[in-house]
């Protein structure tokens, strides 16, 4: 998870892109101003960015080395939201803290498939998805989780 304020440009969005969630302050600027330098975005900037924002955005924001507000990078799905600065480390910190109260198997399997579904056709994807779920059967946390549930009390998850 990226927490992002001031300038992200370069290689500083080139490392918030390979985060899996973004969150930035309101002053944030992004931009990738290499070609202004006679480089391109190494690092995967030019193959990241476009899944993230689309490739038209991508070419824009590539071609001519503009900095973009957090706003327009939230609107965009640079980011996943903007918060004030003084909010930045809370919310960083809540999002965090309510990831990691879930299953860490299931988390992690989760985070898995999201990613192979860039680069698998949906029919394969939807088969790699059905055989996760089919390994967290068997797991402890798919136990507790589902006891809790039916319990109606928050589970305690040991990531087995």
């Amino acid at each position: 998870m990226a927490a992002l304020h001031g300038y992200v440009l370069g290689r500083g969005l080139l490392l918030a892109m390979a985060c899996d969630i973004r969150i930035a302050a309101e002053d944030a600027a992004f931009g990738l101003p290499e070609v202004q330098l006679g480089m391109l975005p190494g690092g995967g900037g030019t193959q990241r960015l476009p899944r993230l924002i689309g490739i038209g955005r991508a070419m824009e924001l590539v071609l001519t080395g503009d900095r973009i507000a957090a706003d327009t990078a939230c609107a965009w799905g640079l980011v996943n939201r903007v918060v004030s600065r003084d909010e930045l480390s809370d919310e960083v910190g809540r999002l965090a803290r309510r990831i990691a109260a879930n299953a860490p198997l299931a988390v992690q399997n989760a985070k898995a498939a999201i990613r192979m579904a860039l680069d698998l056709p949906l029919a394969y994807g939807i088969a790699m998805e059905q055989a996760l779920q089919r390994l967290l059967r068997n797991t402890q946390d798919w136990k507790e989780g589902t006891s809790a549930f039916r319990e109606r009390r928050p589970p305690r998850f040991q990531g087995r």
